[in-house]
């Protein structure tokens, strides 16, 4: 079933006006800025270094083997990934630099993964943040084909088998998007009538999809198919290799966040309503994870804070390891559920075990 919006309840509001009013002190007692620092920036350069590097190598002539060829483009899924995660995420919620010029040309460093930022701003920003685990809204819920992760979409037989196939599924996604995703929402969105952008038509934002992803194939596909000492065929599928990598590293972090037992899945009544407000919605129907993984945490850009992130997406990643101890406090002092997941691996056994039971139920206990 697919929704135009929904309505969170206005009353209850203690807990996240308790809370802004903490983190706003956090940063002025320290004198600290909300946007990135430092540590953003060394990430980004990494990450950057990760993708392009192996390309570089490969494309001057300074890797031949068709096996050190292959490692190139699995680091460059990882690359890929990080970019993503790191530089591209923040930019895009305008929390990279308080410089709003330098958030928007990083914010297109997602044309370099062969994704479209009109449309991940509102996929992600708009649909994924504002109506979270809302069936019919939020888009991260609703893939297409034979994985349910909602347990309001239909049960079919298939799905008892969806824990084993899903994570193949989402090494699918970076491919998706590069193929016919993007060129799907983008019509879809026309037909809504939503306005992706301020300046630029639904033809002059076809003409820039076409044209983007044309030069990316033409970068990262048609460049090593001609240079490199190998079939074209093998490069293709090196190609598919790297993008499967980074799919299912992106996949995997954020359902890891929110299709698991501990999250909820409301569906609003018949006159598009949810009985609590978008900020307690929030912390029901999203969970942090190995919050101590200080390496995990850099790497992935706090996306393991996805309860902080999700009440706070203008403030960088690098500032919710600390937000973190004031979010889970204040939630307890409302009682409020506040849902964590000590180390990754718990947070995967968790997603596993969703999986499964989304293979097998229905859309009972999830409200």
């Amino acid at each position: 079933m697919q929704r135009k919006s929904v309505n969170f309840a206005n009353r209850g509001s203690a807990f996240i006006d308790e809370l802004r009013a903490r983190v706003e002190a956090y940063f002025r007692e320290n004198n600290l800025s909300r946007y990135g620092n430092a540590e953003v920036i060394a990430g980004a350069a990494f990450m950057f270094a990760l993708y392009l590097g192996p390309y570089i190598l490969m494309v001057s002539g300074l890797v031949s083997s068709p096996l050190m060829m292959l490692g190139c483009w699995v680091v460059m899924g990882f690359g890929m990934a990080g970019v993503g995660m790191v530089l591209m995420h923040d930019a895009n919620h305008g929390s990279f630099s308080k410089n709003r010029k330098v958030n928007k040309w990083l914010g297109k460093s997602l044309y370099l993964l062969g994704g479209f930022p009109p449309n991940w701003r509102r996929q992600h920003n708009s649909l994924h943040h504002g109506y979270t685990n809302i069936d019919g809204l939020d888009e991260d819920i609703q893939p297409p084909g034979i994985l349910r992760i909602s347990p309001h979409r239909k049960l079919l037989k298939i799905h008892r088998f969806q824990f084993i196939y899903a994570w193949l599924l989402y090494g699918l996604m970076t491919l998706s998007w590069i193929t016919i995703k993007d060129f799907k929402q983008l019509n879809r969105y026309q037909k809504d009538g939503v306005q992706l952008t301020q300046k630029n038509s639904y033809k002059r934002l076809m003409a820039d999809l076409i044209g983007t992803k044309l030069l990316y194939y033409a970068i990262f596909l048609v460049v090593p198919i001609l240079v490199l000492p190998i079939p074209w065929y093998v490069t293709l599928l090196f190609f598919v290799a790297m993008h499967v990598v980074c799919g299912i590293i992106l996949g995997t972090v954020f359902q890891a966040a929110h299709v698991i037992p501990d999250t909820k899945f409301p569906l609003p009544d018949a006159q598009g309503n949810i009985e609590i407000n978008w900020a307690e919605h929030q912390l029901s129907a999203t969970s942090d994870f190995a919050p101590r993984n200080r390496l995990l945490s850099w790497l992935i850009g706090g996306l393991n804070f996805q309860v902080e992130h999700h009440l706070f997406p203008y403030i960088s990643h690098v500032h919710y390891r600390n937000l973190a101890p004031l979010v889970r406090e204040t939630a307890r002092k409302h009682h409020l559920a506040y849902h964590v997941q000590p180390t990754f691996g718990a947070a995967l056994q968790a997603h596993l075990k969703m999986l499964k039971k989304l293979g097998k139920n229905g859309s009972r206990s999830y409200e």
